[in-house]
């Protein structure tokens, strides 16, 4: 939003950061470019030379590894919505090395950023400059200055100082080659006795095919209409998009609730893939203290920001006992970023210094670690 004095204000918690607005100059990186012109040329060649066995193996082998950012990346490190065991940890960290999205930092830094700044200039696939640039673009131009200057604000001690995670980053590029490149296309070459270039190309797919799953989350949910929980904000619920990118198409429940494991209210597996593959590492105890939002704390929100369709504020309308905060939705002030001053903090998961308190006490924990 862009105020009387001609500054873009953005919210980053209780401060309001104000930024001078000046013309923003893309740059294009011809590296990247080229790169993804090549990986969907490879994606073109699988399906010229298809073979069925060699699809069945590595979809199989993606879907597996894939959870890998939606689970670890995400939920466990960026938002820090649940606990896991060192073992857990690795399994997690190997298979988000495999999905080749850049190393965990990276991506949980990128991802912070989003949610702290989310659809201006400081979210690095901001989804106001078009759904090309959202789902894929930001990735083949520089970073805004925003982005790099207010990303330098958000808490990254927790993760720069992990051992795992350092490891991951100083051997990033031989580990992606051998368990992301070689080792894939080497078994399936070995299993069905075809080309190895072949072989070679089907990975290849494998890998864009869920290049583009993971980015339907920065596009696809961010131009919905659906916002039963905050319609203040761009981002929107999609049962089919959140079907297809295993849980994370519920976009404006988790842009609300970012620190629930779930991130959605529904407990279907079939429309969230990733809470099956966690509440089985749960089952293991591999997986503790998974956060979700208590019912009492979605009902609040909902009565007060969301847009009316949520089964809570279709009820109350039904029985004609919306409350004042409901009534008054309409008529909430907007902060800097475009959303209601009462929900003006606006912070990545646990552990975020600007999660304020009566979030806290919403939040219930489930599968809880209790130290012997």
């Amino acid at each position: 939003m862009v105020s009387a004095n001609g500054h873009t204000k953005l919210s980053n918690g209780d401060a309001k950061i104000d930024t001078e607005e000046k013309p923003y100059k893309m740059e294009i990186v011809w590296r990247n470019v080229i790169i993804f012109i090549i990986l969907h040329y490879l994606f073109y060649k699988a399906i010229v030379e298809w073979d069925t066995r060699l699809f069945i193996f590595h979809f199989g082998f993606g879907i597996i590894t894939s959870f890998g950012i939606p689970v670890g990346a995400h939920r466990y490190w960026a938002h820090r919505s649940f606990k896991a065991t060192y073992p857990f940890q690795v399994l997690l960290m190997i298979f988000q090395t495999i999905c080749i999205q850049n190393d965990v930092i990276e991506w949980v830094r990128d991802h912070r950023v989003h949610h702290k700044f989310s659809d201006t200039d400081a979210d690095p696939s901001n989804s106001k400059r078009g759904f090309f640039f959202s789902h894929m673009g930001w990735l083949m131009c520089k970073k805004h200055s925003d982005v790099r200057k207010y990303g330098a604000k958000v808490d990254m001690s927790d993760l720069e100082s992990d051992p795992l995670l350092l490891f991951q980053r100083k051997y990033y590029i031989p580990m992606i080659l051998v368990l992301s490149v070689f080792m894939p296309t080497y078994v399936s070459y070995k299993l069905f006795k075809l080309p190895f270039l072949q072989c070679f190309y089907m990975n290849a797919f494998r890998y864009v095919l869920s290049l583009h799953i993971t980015w339907c989350t920065n596009s696809v949910a961010h131009i919905g209409s659906w916002k039963p929980y905050d319609k203040t904000i761009a981002a929107s619920d999609s049962r089919i998009n959140g079907t297809f990118t295993f849980g994370e198409g519920w976009h404006n429940f988790h842009h609300t609730f970012p620190w629930d494991y779930k991130v959605s209210e529904l407990p279907l597996y079939r429309h969230n893939f990733s809470i099956a593959f966690i509440d089985f590492f749960a089952w293991l105890g591999w997986a503790t203290d998974l956060k979700i939002a208590s019912d009492d704390l979605i009902r609040k929100r909902v009565m007060r920001t969301g847009d009316g369709s949520h089964p809570y504020a279709v009820e109350a309308a039904r029985q004609n006992k919306l409350n004042e905060d409901y009534l008054n939705n309409n008529n909430c002030k907007m902060n800097g970023n475009g959303r209601c001053i009462e929900e003006s903090e606006v912070f990545w998961g646990i552990g975020d210094k600007d999660i304020p308190k009566e979030e806290i006490d919403g939040i219930t924990t489930l599968c809880k670690k209790y130290d012997s």
